[in-house]
């Protein structure tokens, strides 16, 4: 721990700042916890080097090309984020590459979670990595937050070998960066302590990584707008933040100036959500109990989508089959292993909402750290309390506010018709397959049909071609703004009717006055004429001409029309076809 940053431990119990209560929290962090988690279930050694490869947003889980974490020994060597495949293999050729997968992540993450428990009660999963903890009562218990720190790491380097780093500060924001520093932040200090840094920082704070890119879009804009600092996020007006930014706004400043996420002052009280169900017969496989997760999401989401509200914490509670399943208290004290219980933070305002999706995901991690993993670990011989088959499962939407985010706008559709749409979808994938509703992805390319591509709806696709790279020889924009389902044949004509072609030295026979193409039939046997008010071009493009086979040589030509029409045309082997529709 950094000593020149440490609390007294009579003073550390609670802070008050200016703008409303906060309390002090403590955040444990395991470093590089995706490639941790990778390297463990990959059994590979921790002296490794490793990177996780994913997609570039971090968004979501399967196998991409690009670097989303790297561990120490890779760093050492070179290895960075935001790197791709072939970068991080030259600069360590004996890196291992692995792919992301948020089930491992949260799965690896639950022993970690055990072990802080044996110290700190009522701890958050903020992400895998990432725990949340509060601090005034066991600072008081350990005799410090110092001490408190020193118990939590050593609780877990013994209970599961992982190193970790905690941070106590006043409000979310400043706490997480503070573990990041292995650093504890005196009360009252969190916005001196968070003034300097960049704007950008605020991405530590997002738990669910379905927000972290409309975050880094907003810290964009604030840094081109002037707001380089959190400071200077933190010294404009509440209400103007407000107002220009919105909720996402409104988060960012009170983690910025070192507030609580949700201070009591700013919310109404609601009562918690919660649904449950029994499971007969109890489930001991993570699939089985994933459907009545799923149910119960559904059900859940529902309730807090009919009531307008969002929640800012999931509590996920199971019981253990052979137990008396009768009373209300799902966290009282009915034998050792019967009871299992965790508490996930939810980005309510940063992300939008949870969806129920999302919920699904976060009870299907936590399941298979309770399920799968428990009974890994029993084998490997680990004392870990044996799991029975589940018999019971509840959901609780705690922490609750308004949903300003989700409420019906003041014109245009409901906000819920976009959820509902998605969950029909949803059922059509489980009668016919992932693959019978695909939805269109944006990757890199030249031509507008090298640009999209189909994948299965509501996946992440991972391994396209990165759009942000440089594509020498792709068509400048607007981007045409329509593609036909196969490319239409056609015909450009000069002003006696000749056709119009393009040699090798892109030299035209003539200039373009007419374009035949469509489904009518004109006087002189072509289809559909039309006149060319205004025409752009040609274009070359030649691909992969170094290949057996050629590669691909066309050349693109922008044609406006007399009708209002405007296409792009490309010519391949002296055969014109329309491309794309401009609108």
């Amino acid at each position: 721990m950094t000593g020149g940053k440490t609390a007294s431990a009579a003073s550390a119990a609670s802070a008050t700042t200016s703008s409303g209560a906060t309390s002090r929290t403590a955040v444990l962090w395991v470093p590089d916890w995706p490639v941790v988690a990778a390297l463990a279930g990959a059994g590979l050694d921790a002296h490794v080097p490793a990177a996780v490869l994913g997609a570039r947003s971090g968004g979501g889980s399967g196998a991409g090309h690009t670097v989303v974490a790297v561990s120490a020994v890779a760093r050492a060597q070179g290895v960075r984020r935001g790197m791709r495949r072939r970068q991080a293999q030259e600069r360590c050729p004996e890196v291992a590459l692995l792919a992301a997968d948020d089930a491992r992540d949260a799965r690896e993450f639950e022993p970690v979670a055990l072990a802080a428990e044996t110290v700190v009660a009522g701890l958050e999963v903020a992400r895998p990595g990432l725990l949340l903890l509060p601090a005034g009562g066991a600072a008081r218990y350990h005799g410090s937050e110092l001490a408190l720190a020193q118990a939590l790491v050593g609780a877990v380097a013994a209970r599961t070998g992982h190193e970790s780093q905690v941070g106590v500060a006043d409000g979310l924001l400043a706490a997480v960066l503070a573990a990041r520093e292995d650093a504890v932040v005196p009360p009252g200090g969190s916005a001196a302590f968070l003034a300097d840094r960049p704007v950008g920082e605020l991405v530590h704070a997002v738990c669910d990584p379905a927000g972290v890119a409309a975050v880094r879009e907003a810290a964009g804009l604030w840094w081109r707008l002037g707001l380089r600092t959190l400071g200077d996020l933190a010294a404009l007006p509440a209400a103007s933040v407000q107002a220009r930014f919105g909720d996402l706004g409104a988060w960012a400043q009170r983690l910025a100036r070192g507030e609580d996420l949700r201070p009591p002052a700013r919310r109404r009280v609601e009562e918690d959500l919660a649904v449950a169900e029994e499971l007969d017969p109890p489930a001991l496989r993570v699939d089985v109990a994933t459907f009545a997760a799923r149910r119960l999401a559904t059900a859940l989401h529902d309730l807090l989508a009919v009531r307008g509200l969002a929640c800012g914490r999931l509590r996920i509670t199971a019981r253990t089959a052979g137990v008396d399943l009768g009373g209300d208290d799902v966290g009282g004290d009915v034998g050792e292993g019967a009871v299992l219980e965790r508490v996930w933070r939810t980005d309510d305002a940063a992300a939008g909402g949870m969806s129920a999706a999302r919920i699904t995901d976060r009870v299907r991690w936590q399941l298979e750290g309770w399920l799968t993993a428990a009974s890994a670990r029993r084998g490997a011989g680990a004392d870990d309390p044996v799991v029975a088959p589940i018999a019971h499962l509840a959901l609780a939407a705690e922490d609750v506010v308004p949903a300003t985010t989700h409420q019906p706008g003041l014109w245009g559709a409901d906000a819920g018709e976009g959820e509902r749409a998605r969950r029909a979808l949803g059922r059509v994938q489980g009668l016919l397959g992932g693959h019978a509703v695909l939805t269109v992805e944006l990757q890199g390319g030249r031509g507008p049909r090298d640009r999209v591509r189909l994948v299965p709806f509501g996946t992440e696709g991972g391994a396209g071609r990165d759009p942000g790279l440089p594509w020498p020889g792709a068509l400048p924009s607007p981007a045409p703004a329509g593609l036909p389902g196969e490319p239409v044949p056609a015909r450009v004509l000069d002003a006696a009717g000749r056709d119009v072609v393009v040699d090798a030295r892109l030299a035209m026979s003539g200039e373009p006055a007419a374009v035949a193409c469509g489904g009518g039939r004109g006087a002189d046997g072509a289809q559909d004429v039309a006149a060319v008010t205004g025409w752009a071009g040609p274009w070359p493009l030649a691909e992969r001409w170094w290949s057996a086979g050629g590669g691909a040589r066309r050349v693109y030509l922008q044609a406006v029309l007399d009708d209002g029409r405007a296409l792009l045309l490309a010519q391949t082997g002296g055969v014109w076809q329309v491309e794309a529709f401009y609108d």
